[in-house]
């Protein structure tokens, strides 16, 4: 794993690898007491040939930077994680799994490592970064899933730090989706705190709504994630021809659409079966749609070097 140290209002310096194992922290750090922590997740894939290629890292470190500052930490400049996830990587490539079985899932973390009793920024952050061999997120793969829309609970609110990847967003979406789960469902598609009408986004992926030649999803406002995979796919889809609006999206055309799907570094793109709403359930087809299919074959093809890059996204190691 990668390791680097930094102290409050400094600027992070020569980071360096280390052997995978348990860290240390003071029980009164900043990340365990008030939650200063923030994470990253990308890939990387074995070409044919057996390269490596990343995907976008570049667009992780900004949106560490963005994450860090709202969340009043300092943070490594996007070359600095760009050169350290390069590194964990290459000293990891063993565990690349081959071409087409799989990829290996890189996770940058960000914490307020340093101790601080009184409600404060830590004194000291720590940026690692440590991998895993992974297959498919969802256990069904390239199938449907099936969502729940979850109307008491909310995973943001406007002026929070839902925009952020910051670790608590993830605590709070626990409870709903284990009660979703028990129930047979894939995941839980949360709606706007305000009106519970406006589709926000599911767990840990973004949503898209398909209406004929039309794919919608809901703009970014800060109360959801800026997911890289959904910035690609938006414009992956207009290079396909379709017309893509950002926007806010009601449940009512959730429950009319054509197809929906979601995304997201671990899923990619995921098509969604059905939705249940307030116990009325809708059925997309009877199987994976079109559009979700196109997206995705075109984006992985992409991602694992089988066509040519001419969007200049991926990186790659040797």
């Amino acid at each position: 794993m990668y390791s680097m140290k930094c102290t409050r209002g400094g600027t992070f310096s020569k980071g360096e690898l280390q052997r995978f194992g348990n860290i240390e922290l003071n029980p009164s750090a900043g990340v365990l007491n008030y939650g200063q922590g923030l994470f990253e997740g990308l890939k990387a894939y074995r070409k044919q040939d057996g390269s490596i290629l990343l995907f976008r890292p570049e667009e992780n470190g900004l949106r560490m930077q963005i994450g860090a500052e709202r969340m009043c930490m300092p943070s490594p400049t996007v070359e600095q994680f760009v050169e350290a996830v390069k590194e964990t990587v290459l000293a990891n490539k063993r565990w690349v799994p081959p071409a087409g079985k799989g990829s290996l899932y890189i996770r940058p973390l960000l914490m307020g490592s340093g101790p601080v009793l009184g409600l404060a920024p830590a004194p000291e952050y720590t940026f690692l970064i440590y991998v895993s061999p992974v297959g498919n997120y969802f256990k069904e793969g390239l199938a449907p899933i099936n969502l729940i829309v979850e109307n008491e609970l909310h995973r943001a609110t406007p002026g929070g730090t839902g925009g952020v990847k910051t670790i608590g967003n993830y605590a709070a979406v626990l409870k709903a989706q284990s009660e979703a789960k028990a129930k047979g469902y894939s995941d839980v598609l949360y709606l706007d705190c305000v009106h519970k009408r406006y589709l926000e986004e599911v767990s840990s992926c973004n949503i898209f709504v398909v209406k004929g030649n039309v794919i919608s999803t809901p703009a970014i406002k800060g109360t959801i994630l800026p997911g890289i995979t959904r910035k690609s796919i938006i414009d992956v889809a207009r290079s396909q021809g379709f017309q893509v609006e950002e926007r806010l999206v009601s449940v009512d055309e959730l429950l009319d659409a054509d197809e929906v799907f979601c995304t997201g570094t671990a899923v990619v793109v995921s098509p969604v079966g059905s939705i249940t709403y307030l116990d009325k359930r809708v059925a997309y087809g009877d199987g994976i749609g079109v559009v979700a299919q196109q997206l995705y074959t075109v984006l992985t093809r992409l991602q694992m070097g089988l066509t040519e890059d001419e969007m200049n996204w991926t990186v790659e190691l040797r």
